[in-house]
């Protein structure tokens, strides 16, 4: 590859560790390109970019956008899924990919913004809930005190009403 060519390669990997929301590295080691080719078809009805990316380029393109911390995860085959969005939806995309398919595709670790994840961290992101149902939890745990509050308000009067039902029922009866 021309020196120019990895400038360029260099500059454009160092831009998208900037602008995107999270990135997880992989070892992608022993995939076939069907299995390859599965997984970025999942990844990319999500909004997941997959990249395999050389090593040497990656290091000069993490350095260039802040995040030497990386570094360190470039060793042996690496690819990088991008998320853009939700940074739930990658991990949970790739977690799922490895216990379907028994997959050989193991994850190496990840970022967003400045927070660097292990595996363990990767594999917790995974199991929280979409971001649908933790707003409906949010919301639940948000009306629940303004409903049993309106019961408590409401509870007397219900006791009066029937209180005076049953005395209509017992005049009417009389």
């Amino acid at each position: 590859m021309p020196r120019e060519e990895k400038v360029q390669v260099v500059d454009e990997l160092s831009q998208v560790l900037s602008e995107c929301s999270i990135g997880i590295l992989t070892d992608y080691r022993g995939l076939s390109t069907a299995e390859m080719t599965d997984l970025r078809r999942n990844l990319r009805n999500s909004e997941v970019r997959y990249r395999v990316v050389k090593n040497t380029l990656a290091r000069f393109a993490a350095e260039k956008a802040g995040k030497s911390e990386l570094v360190s995860f470039f060793d042996g085959p690496v690819a990088i899924a991008f998320g853009y969005g939700d940074i739930v939806a990658p991990a949970k995309i790739l977690a799922d990919y490895i216990r379907t398919q028994k997959s050989t595709l193991t994850i190496k670790g990840g970022f967003a913004g400045d927070r660097i994840f292990t595996l363990v961290d990767i594999e917790n992101l995974a199991a929280l809930p979409s971001t649908e149902i933790l707003l409906a939890k949010i919301l639940a745990g948000i009306q629940s005190p303004i409903y049993r509050l309106v019961n408590s308000l409401a509870s007397p009067m219900r006791g009066l009403m029937g209180v005076l039902q049953a005395r209509a029922k017992q005049l009417e009866g009389g």
